[in-house]
């Protein structure tokens, strides 16, 4: 089954390499570092070889999410050296980010016997944590081989993957049998995992780590101080401000829409367009001018003057989660249109009223969860969306008692990265001579949600 998977890996991976051919030189899109791919990683990742902890995470997502865990890592594991791995360009950006908590980052290896043996002898781990739904059968094999621990975290099995699995179950029950453990989200991925074959004890319910993600110590008052961004934007105070957060293609003329039948009523309100990616900023400028409103660019504002205009896009880069706390209503985009939706937690964590459309494919669990408990409100159109604004700008009490059950859910759910934490100290125990704190710390926090 093993030599199977290796022969269609290498069809699949043949295949695919016209098209990352054409996209590397059509785009100028990189394909990270190929000698890492194929288990040839830099000697400083690991000069003295001695006994690490390998974190696995495929793109920025799961970056971001374990982002949170890293400090805890060097704190408990201060004798082992730290390594971060990713799949994708994006992701790898962020992991080098991560640069004051990690040793090192790199490309994973393709899975493939002689990359994955290279790979190992270099990073000589001593646990290997995968992230999300990582499962690489021959690196976990070769790992099991070697004696490395192996553990998955923030588990979740999508509807599409283990309806794929389930056509595989008898190789997926090999593949398992080499993990562990697995820290999943949710019961419900918990019982799929078992039903592939995982036996039930090498299974602990954490929760999502992206709870964990937030900085949930932010308030108005700390980040009024020393923050650059916040005096331009000082006529907020006065004004209903709806904030529309990562905006993809074709999402912002709905908007538009949304916000023109929000001025019926609210004439002074404004609109803070912030486009997911850079390379859109002046097409969505011509876009709002197009439509007849009057625009600005954050880069024109002034401090403590209102700029007089009904539209702002904010072309700047690593300011839009400072700024949340200035929004009235805060719409999550990509959820219009078919891009998979964008964090919600983000906002939430400011007691935001926060809004998002349909499509929430990427967070669906955690969207799901705000909807039940009455913390968010989900549209499928444009004219919802306009519906959605009104009501919550007119009604005060109801705008803050959303925002207040968005923030209430996001501290009932952090504890993810202790209870993730609590079983790897089970899979290897931190040395008591060395280790910075006391692991029992953990257990202090429950097991499941």
């Amino acid at each position: 089954m093993y030599l199977l998977f290796s022969l269609a890996l290498c069809a699949y991976f043949i295949a695919l390499l016209p098209a990352v051919g054409y996209h590397a030189l059509r785009h100028g899109k990189s394909v990270g570092r190929l000698r890492d791919r194929c288990g040839r990683i830099s000697p400083d990742i690991n000069p003295d070889r001695q006994g690490s902890i390998w974190i696995h995470a495929v793109s920025v997502g799961e970056v971001l999410a374990v982002r949170s865990l890293v400090h805890r890592f060097k704190e408990i594991y201060p004798g082992h050296r730290l390594v971060v791995s990713t799949t994708t360009v994006t992701g790898q950006h962020v992991a080098e980010q991560l640069a004051e908590s990690v040793d090192a980052t790199f490309y994973a290896p393709l899975d493939f016997n002689p990359f994955v043996t290279r790979t190992l002898d270099r990073v000589k781990p001593d646990l290997l944590v995968l992230v999300d739904t990582e499962l690489w059968p021959n690196l976990l094999r070769v790992c099991r081989r070697r004696g490395v621990k192996t553990v998955l975290i923030n588990g979740r099995l999508s509807d599409s993957s283990y309806r794929g699995y389930r056509l595989i179950r008898p190789f997926m029950r090999r593949v398992l049998a080499t993990l562990d453990h697995v820290c999943v989200q949710t019961e419900v991925w918990g019982q799929r995992f078992v039903e592939l074959g995982l036996p039930s004890e090498r299974i602990t319910v954490t929760g999502s780590l992206k709870f964990d993600s937030v900085d949930v110590s932010a308030t108005v008052a700390d980040l009024h101080v020393g923050d650059r961004a916040l005096p331009y934007f000082g006529f907020a105070t006065n004004r209903p401000v709806v904030m529309a957060a990562s905006t993809r293609n074709g999402e912002e003329k709905l908007i538009l829409t949304a916000f023109e039948r929000l001025r019926e009523s609210f004439g002074d309100a404004i609109l803070i367009l912030a486009p997911r990616h850079p390379e859109r900023f002046e097409e969505v400028m011509q876009l709002v001018v197009k439509n007849g409103f009057a625009v600005a660019r954050r880069t024109e504002l002034t401090v403590d003057e209102d700029p007089s205009v009904d539209v702002i896009v904010l072309n700047t880069i690593g300011e839009l989660t400072r700024l949340f706390q200035i929004a009235t209503v805060v719409f999550v985009g990509g959820s219009l249109v078919s891009a998979g939706g964008h964090n919600i937690l983000e906002p939430a964590v400011f007691g935001k009223p926060v809004v998002f459309g349909p499509h929430m494919q990427n967070f669906a669990e955690i969207a799901a969860l705000f909807i039940a408990r009455d913390a968010a409100w989900q549209v499928s159109s444009a004219s919802e969306l306009g519906v959605a604004f009104k009501t919550l700008i007119g009604d005060p009490n109801r705008c803050a008692a959303l925002g207040t059950r968005a923030r209430a859910l996001v501290d009932e759910n952090r504890g993810a990265g202790n209870r993730s934490l609590m079983v790897i100290a089970d899979l290897l125990p931190p040395n008591s001579t060395q280790r910075n704190i006391d692991v029992r710390e953990l257990r202090a926090v429950p097991s499941s949600n």
